[in-house]
């Protein structure tokens, strides 16, 4: 039998909240184990319950931002989720560089919603495709070729860089490459360095839009 994961729902609008957490209970391979209303919620929640998904609203109470960047910094395996209807990119590169793993606008269907946390899940970042566009558009507007940011790359380096690229985990750009996870991870600081990026998702974006 597959991975049940554990998930906990929070958002400070009751019905809203109901309805994912009904989603979520009703797929084989999820199980909602709290609900909460703000960011001390989920904070809590971190604590005590541990789950491994955590669905948060970003204009709730607290802030879902703050939360999910306490809710890394207390559990870094954490896989943190926001739901949210803010398609600001500032809000959006807010959310990654505090170590979201998705950023899903409200109003997909359950099916879509599942599968964008399943991608979440296996550790592939996930933003909604039409707010994914428009920051691969910002950064072609602020990054090119001619950055010349991958020429400070090592080989390993630029190997690591182009499978980010294909949208692949450290784990499996570890598998692909034959070392351990952990050494792909101690990789990932001098790679953000060098390519000025926050987070991977933004080496992912850069790098597809050096190749178009």
């Amino acid at each position: 039998m597959s991975k049940r994961f554990r998930v906990a729902v929070v958002d400070d609008h009751p019905v809203f909240r109901r309805g994912v957490s009904e989603t979520f209970d009703e797929a084989d391979d999820f199980e909602v184990i709290a609900e909460g209303a703000s960011a001390s919620d989920a904070v809590n929640i971190a604590r005590d319950r541990r789950p491994d998904i955590y669905l948060l609203d970003i204009s709730m109470p607290g802030d879902g931002i703050t939360a999910a960047k306490e809710i890394v910094a207390l559990r870094p395996e954490a896989i943190v989720v926001l739901l949210t209807i803010r398609e600001e990119l500032s809000v959006v590169q807010a959310a990654l560089a505090a170590g979201a793993q998705g950023y899903i606008l409200k109003g997909i269907d359950g099916n879509e919603l599942l599968d964008a946390v399943r991608k979440a899940a296996t550790g592939r970042r996930y933003v909604s495709p039409e707010l994914a566009a428009r920051l691969l558009s910002d950064l072609g507007a602020t990054a090119s070729p001619s950055d010349g940011k991958e020429a400070q790359l090592t080989e390993r380096e630029k190997e690591i860089v182009a499978l980010l690229g294909l949208g692949k985990s450290n784990r499996e750009i570890a598998e692909r490459l034959g070392l351990s996870e952990n050494t792909i991870k101690h990789y990932m600081t001098p790679i953000l360095q060098k390519m000025g990026a926050r987070n991977r998702t933004e080496i992912a974006l850069m790098t597809k839009t050096t190749k178009t």
